[in-house]
């Protein structure tokens, strides 16, 4: 994966799960520089690597993106996995979760956007990824307001990837299904785990698909939607009411 070779790349949440394993596959793949951010710097390993730089950041706090946006002004690629999920559904749930939920995964994720459009548009060719869910196609309801921050993200994902075309700036928008990271602690799914999904997303970046999905059960309800939607929902519909009774 040549293409991540020299490249100077900043990760938001890069202290667990997808993140941390963003940064060692990309160090083992040649990154010139990465900045791993994280909002707890007690968190997040050392790495113990020179190409690394460690920085606060948390995505909703307008101040440390714009500290964060002029300290890395060679960011050559950015990539959006920071996220919260709350569970609830629709109609019951704790508003204050689902609020912070699209807080933080759509609009946290906007202002890292815009403060980094200029960035990119400098270093183009340059490229941006955004973690999104196989959620965003169809809402499981117990994490209902996740899912919806998440559709919510897709869809503004594929109008930045429309504006910055003609920048030269590729935009991806990657949707895992469940992954076994400590967001997923306690499922009792077959779910692969985040150092060989980080593998197969940088392998489809790597050929240039805008539109990623990694693992298997994702690329299942992927199918399942693109028939159908309502396929997926039945799936989804299942997998609650089987929660719901046990």
């Amino acid at each position: 994966m040549q293409i991540f070779k020299d490249k100077v790349i900043l990760i938001t949440g890069a202290n667990r799960g997808i993140g941390q394993a963003f940064v060692k596959a990309l160090l083992n793949n040649g990154a010139k520089k990465i900045y791993a951010t994280c909002r707890n710097l007690n968190t997040i390993p050392t790495f113990d690597d020179n190409r690394v730089v460690i920085l606060p950041l948390d995505i909703t706090d307008d101040k440390q993106i714009s500290m964060i946006a002029s300290i890395a002004q060679d960011t050559e690629i950015l990539i959006n996995n920071a996220g919260a999920l709350s569970a609830g559904n629709i109609l019951e749930g704790d508003l204050t979760g689902m609020e912070n939920d699209m807080h933080v995964n759509y609009f946290g994720t906007i202002k890292m956007m815009r403060a980094f459009k200029p960035i990119l548009k400098k270093n183009k060719p340059s490229k941006l990824i955004n973690i999104v869910s196989i959620a965003a196609y169809s809402p499981l309801p117990s994490i209902a307001g996740y899912a919806a921050s998440k559709a919510a993200l897709f869809s503004a994902t594929q109008s930045v990837r429309i504006e910055l075309a003609k920048d030269r700036v590729a935009v991806y928008a990657v949707n895992p299904g469940a992954i076994d990271t400590d967001m997923n602690k306690g499922s009792d799914w077959d779910m692969p785990d985040a150092d060989s999904t980080v593998l197969k997303i940088l392998g489809y970046v790597s050929e240039g698909m805008l539109d990623i999905v990694p693992d298997v059960m994702g690329q299942g309800m992927y199918k399942a939607w693109s028939e159908d939607p309502s396929k997926l929902a039945k799936i989804f519909s299942d997998l609650y009411y089987a929660d719901n009774t046990n």
